[in-house]
Parts: C-alpha cells; sequence; structure tokens
C-alpha cells in the first residue's frame, strides 16, 4: 500500500479496492520500517462494512491477527456497522495497571532483593494453571465474569477507591457469561489472578521524570517515587472466547451478505444476534481481565506492606483490546460508535464526563509499558484526539518470540539487566529472552510519535527497579 506523507507524523493510504475510508497511521518513517505487513492490514480493515472516518493504526503498530496490532477502527450500527473480534484480539481486556506508593526508591534501596523474593511465588504466572484467587465454583466465576474488579472488591480484594480510578469503574456493563463457551469457563476457572506469560508482567518502577508537574499531581505521582505497573489480560478465557466467536462470525457472514479481504476479519453486525453475542461474552471477559489485575494488584500490596512497610495506591486501570460502544462527533452530529482498539488505549480528553470525579480537570491517565530495561510512561488525553480519543499501547514488536528467543540467551539478559540495577525474576529463561529490549521499538521513538500526532501528551517517565516476568 502507498503511504503518502501528510503531516510528519501522520500518513494516508487512500481508498482503493474493496476500502470505504481511507487508512491514516500516525508514526515516523522509522518506526514504520518493520510495519509492511501491518500496513496493509489497516487498508483490508477500511473495507469493513459501517466503518466511518478512516481506519487508524497507532505508532506501535505490527501485524497481528486480522487488525494490526495499534488498530482503531469504529462502526456506525445504524449504517450496517460490524464488530469483529479481530479488532479487539485474543487477550481481550489485556491492559495496564498503574500503583504509587508512598515511598521513594532510596527507601526502598535497602529491601529490594528482598521484596522481589517476595513477590516472586506470590505472582502466578507462566503458560499453566495458579492463581491468587481459588475460586469455589461456577458461581464464584459468574460473580467475576459479570462483576469484573468490583466484585473482586467486595470479596475482600481491595479497596473502593480502587473501582473509582479503574476504567468503566472496574466492570463492563452488559456482561452476558451466557454467551461464554463452557471450554472458555474451564480455562478461566484456575487462572483468577495470574500474569500468564508472554509480554505480560509485574514491574517495581520508580517516577525518574515528571514533565507536566500539576497533572502528575492529579494522578498521584511525583519524582523519584516507587511505583508498581502491572500487564496482564483475560487469560485463557479470553483466547476461547475470541476462538469461538470468530468461529461463528466465519459461518454466519455470508447469511448477512458480508465480504471481507480477509477471513481474520470475520464479523456480523453489531445489532445482530451475533454481535450482541459477542459483545457480551467479549464484556464478560473483559470484567475477567479486571479482576485478574485487581487481585495481583491486592497481592502485590500485601508484600509492599510486609516487607517495605509501603502503601500503594491506584493512579489508573486501562483496558488496550477492546470494542465498546461510544459517542462521538462525526460530520458535526454525535453518532453510537462500536470503537474496536486492538494494542490501542482509550485516552479521555479533560472535562470528558466518564472520568472519576478527581480526575477530570486533568484527564485520563495513559499508561503505555516499556520493555524491560527501557522506560515506560504515563501520558494523558488530549482534547480533539484524532482517532475517537485512543492512543498507543507500548513499544510494539519487531522481532517475533521464536526470533527473540534465537538471537538471546536469557540468563545472560537478566544477568545485564541486574548491572543495570534491575532485579529480575522470570518463569522460563526462554520466556525472558523472548521479551528481550531488542525486540520491541523504542518506546522513546514511539511516545515522540504519539505527541506529535496529537494523540496524546506525556506526564511522566518511569524507569524499571525489578520485574516479574510472565
Amino acid at each position: 500500500m502507498e503511504l503518502v506523507q501528510e503531516a510528519p507524523y501522520r500518513f494516508r493510504i487512500e481508498p482503493t479496492g474493496a476500502m470505504r475510508v481511507p487508512g491514516v497511521v500516525f508514526a515516523s518513517r522509522e518506526l514504520l520500517g518493520s510495519a509492511e505487513n501491518a500496513i496493509d492490514q489497516v487498508a483490508n480493515v477500511a473495507a469493513l462494512p459501517g466503518v466511518v472516518r478512516a481506519s487508524y493504526a497507532m505508532p506501535d503498530i505490527h501485524w497481528g491477527y486480522g487488525f494490526a496490532i495499534g488498530g482503531v477502527a469504529a462502526t456506525d450500527p445504524q449504517q450496517g456497522g460490524v464488530v469483529s473480534p479481530g479488532g479487539v484480539g485474543f487477550d481481550i481486556s489485556c491492559g495496564v495497571r498503574l500503583m504509587a506508593s508512598d515511598i521513594d526508591a532510596s527507601d526502598l534501596e535497602p529491601v529490594l532483593e528482598k521484596l522481589m523474593d517476595g513477590l516472586d511465588p506470590v505472582i502466578p504466572r507462566g503458560m499453566g494453571k495458579g492463581a491468587v484467587w481459588r475460586l469455589s465454583g461456577r458461581r464464584e466465576l459468574t460473580g467475576i465474569l459479570t462483576g469484573g474488579s468490583r466484585y473482586a472488591v467486595e470479596h475482600g480484594h481491595g479497596n473502593e477507591r480502587d473501582l473509582l480510578r479503574c476504567e468503566d469503574a472496574g466492570a463492563v456493563a452488559d456482561a452476558d457469561p451466557d454467551h461464554v463457551g463452557e471450554r472458555a469457563l474451564e480455562r478461566g476457572a484456575g487462572q483468577v489472578g495470574s500474569l500468564g506469560s508472554g509480554n505480560h508482567f509485574l514491574e517495581v518502577q520508580r517516577v525518574g521524570e515528571i514533565y507536566d508537574r500539576q497533572v502528575a499531581e492529579a494522578f498521584g505521582l511525583r519524582n523519584g517515587q516507587i511505583c508498581v505497573m502491572i500487564h496482564c489480560g483475560s487469560r485463557g478465557l479470553g483466547h476461547q472466547v475470541c476462538t469461538d466467536h470468530v468461529r461463528a462470525m466465519e459461518r454466519r457472514m455470508e447469511r448477512y451478505g458480508i465480504q471481507v479481504p480477509d477471513r481474520q476479519l470475520a464479523c456480523a453486525p453489531v445489532d445482530s444476534a451475533e454481535g450482541r453475542a459477542y459483545l457480551g461474552a467479549m464484556a464478560a471477559a473483559a470484567n475477567y481481565g479486571r479482576a485478574n489485575r485487581q487481585l495481583l494488584a491486592q497481592a502485590a500490596r500485601q508484600v509492599f506492606q510486609r516487607i517495605a512497610g509501603a502503601r500503594l495506591d491506584l493512579v489508573y486501570d486501562v483496558s488496550h483490546n477492546l470494542a465498546k460502544l461510544e459517542e462521538h462527533a462525526v460530520d458535526g452530529e454525535r453518532r453510537r460508535l462500536c470503537v474496536h482498539r486492538k494494542g490501542a488505549t482509550r485516552a479521555l480528553p479533560p472535562g470528558h464526563p466518564d472520568l472519576p470525579p478527581d480526575l477530570r480537570d486533568a484527564g485520563q491517565p495513559v499508561l503505555i509499558p516499556g520493555t524491560m530495561g527501557t522506560s515506560s510512561y504515563v501520558l494523558v488525553g488530549m482534547p480533539g484526539g484524532p482517532a475517537f480519543a485512543s492512543a498507543c499501547h507500548g513499544a510494539g514488536r519487531v522481532q517475533s518470540r521464536h526470533q527473540a528467543a534465537r538471537g538471546v540467551d536469557g540468563r545472560r539478559l537478566r544477568a545485564t539487566l541486574e548491572e543495570q540495577g534491575i532485579a529480575v525474576r522470570p518463569s522460563s529463561w526462554r520466556g525472558l529472552a523472548e521479551e528481550a529490549p531488542e525486540a520491541y521499538k523504542d518506546v522513546s521513538a514511539v511516545i515522540e510519535a504519539s505527541e506529535g500526532a496529537g494523540l496524546c501528551r506525556k506526564v511522566a517517565r518511569l524507569l524499571p527497579v525489578g520485574v516479574v516476568k510472565g
């Protein structure tokens, strides 16, 4: 696909063939160097029925299932708009939670190794089972699928303030566990409160730089402060929900007269039986992901209190794999749209009514994890964001996990990170190697492009101190 540069960090793909709208990619030329296949996916998404305005991609764009990771697209149900599981991904509601402590890095340094040794056994991770919460039966699992973080807090895993500082107050509405299949329920039953594997982690960080002091204070951040960032999602349950509903939609597309350029873009009209079923199951899986992060946060709090005598307060919790029904202005009128964000973070601007009162004047915290050994960032949403109030979600891969593991020795990587003052607790040496920093784009360049494109604004930079790796 031919990319035409419209601005320093904005490229356009003119509609051709089946495309109904343009493609728009926010990036620098350097960041686009490894994204050729993903650019084709941006054009494919522009062919979805009912797509509105453009098919967008964030600066961390890379190839994914159907949609590029870093893809954003909105469809209008009143104009035949569809919902596509590929526009959410397999790890439904994968997202980031950031907590801020009441101690500084200098206070933690004498007990850092002891703290990491304490976190290591209480944060379940890896491919198999193991979880913070051992469910007693299907009733509790249904409570998690409908209540998310709220259900976890009601059962003693957190506090009321956690819900105020969580996207959707901790639970996505309209969850329908009846559309979550039996295999998905089986996979989820033993994993509530676990990291999983891949790029998921719990990271102890310090605030290394503040760019906007007023907004940082509203978020509860200050220079030198210790924070904890958690990145994980809905585990096997979410993966199975995606798998099941992709198959169901593949069988039904012809009935609705839908043709797509890639079968991985299987979809159904938002207001169809299949569309509603997927949205209900997706919301249930999203609530599982919210509860998952809530439980891991509570486990980390207990270790911090016991070893460092420190408190951890939630800054924010936000997903980057979700489809949401939202109102947006299009051509001067408010329209109800189904906004797909896959590897993209909702980034609400100051004054947005969906923000809690104590954040409304500042805007929504946008949490962007880096890679082991590199910075993570806290951003804030901008008024008039050009992609339905969306921003990037991370650094974006440039190597497959197989490529990274082939070129990096996990033990040597750990030694290198520890020489840099970063304590590392991996679940496996191969898993550590797969997530080597060189397997990703430069996160600082991704942030520069995101800010330059008007998607968001920098608030703080966080530096790794210790990593518990999935």
